[in-house]
């Protein structure tokens, strides 16, 4: 089974893995490895770890070794490099200015064997540097290549201090560049300021990724500011502030002013805590309603309602003259009086 260590070549770049075949190695020591541009010199940044054994879905990953453990000839050869690529980048930047050429020299590298020199540069468009390859070339007497990145990358390779105060992630421990957007500053209720919320290459400053996704597990349970709601007791509130790591948002109540409440009190509010339920065997106490909403009288049940005495037969023969004189009596005082026709008045 094979053990992979993890090299870095330069300070803040990516951590390649290689083989390491049969050297016993240690984060720290100093390797010469085979590369795409030929021999390289690295530092173990990464101890060395077994690969899993290979199957179908994970097939064994093609790795270059590890070709031998550094030397001090090794390593002044390397500071002597370092050397050759501020004379090359002086140089450059003094051949630039001849031919009037709009770009900004960013670093020089050179391969460990002097075979190749990379110049990275930024510029605003493409550029016709065509003349300024055959200068350096006549001057330094290998392989010159210009590659063009962009302000991100430039601030990886020449590093600095954040707002923050410490060393910017991207030159550091931060390996590859994730996409950010203003969403996710808005997320964190930050300033959309730019100078406040951009880094030293004039973009969002990749910290800004860190939380995100945190801050969108706690806003779930919040409702969003400028949502207005409408009370269990009838009033309406807005959310005017939030408090996402709390957990607690701000309400304004017209009449009334502001109120801060938790996710259990805010649920109070929308939801008032239902009533006990009765004991068993006694009917839930419930008051019906009429058509506009309004409570109404509770109406006896049919079998609580009051029942009519019972009446003997002597009782009802004395009531039934009495009943027939006032109906007799009704009768009369219904029945409309007939007029007569009004006869010549007498003389």
């Amino acid at each position: 089974m094979p053990k992979v260590v993890g090299v870095c070549f330069y300070r803040g770049s990516k951590i390649y893995d290689f083989d390491a075949g049969l050297f016993v190695l240690k984060p720290g020591d100093h390797v010469i490895v085979d590369t795409e541009y030929g021999l390289a010199l690295g530092e173990v940044t990464r101890a060395p770890r077994a690969l899993p054994e290979p199957s179908e879905d994970q097939p064994a990953p093609a790795l270059k070794q590890v070709f031998r453990l550094a030397t001090q000839d090794d390593l002044e050869q390397q500071a002597h490099n370092a050397v050759l690529e501020k004379e090359a980048y002086h140089y450059c930047q003094e051949r630039v200015a001849a031919r009037k050429l709009d770009m900004n020299l960013v670093k020089v590298e050179c391969l460990f064997d002097r075979t190749k020199m990379i110049f990275f540069f930024t510029a605003e468009g493409r550029l016709d540097f065509r003349e300024l390859v055959r200068d350096m070339v006549g001057r330094l007497r290998t392989r010159v290549e210009m590659r063009q990145i962009g302000v991100r990358h430039e601030a990886k390779l020449l590093g600095g201090l954040g707002s923050c105060g410490r060393e910017i992630c991207c030159a550091t421990f931060l390996k590859d560049f994730e996409p950010v957007s203003v969403k996710m500053a808005k997320e964190q209720n930050l300033s959309l300021n730019p100078t406040k919320i951009s880094g030293l290459c004039g973009r969002l400053m990749c910290c800004l990724t860190y939380e995100f996704e945190t801050y969108k597990a706690l806003k779930k349970d919040l409702p969003k500011l400028g949502k207005r709601l409408s009370l269990a007791d009838g009033r309406e509130a807005k959310v005017i502030r939030q408090n996402v790591l709390e957990k607690r948002v701000t309400l304004y109540i017209p009449g009334e002013g502001e109120l801060a409440v938790g996710p259990e009190e805010l649920a109070q509010l929308l939801n008032p805590t239902p009533q006990e339920p009765p004991p068993p065997g006694e009917p839930p106490a419930s008051v019906p309603e009429d058509r506009g909403g309004r409570p109404s009288r509770r109406e006896p049940a049919p079998s609580q309602q009051a029942q009519p005495a019972p009446v003997s037969k002597d009782q009802e023969q004395e009531k039934a003259p009495d009943t027939q004189e006032s109906k007799s009596a009704s009768s009369r005082r219904r029945r409309p009086r007939r007029r007569g026709k009004k006869g010549p008045k007498s003389q």
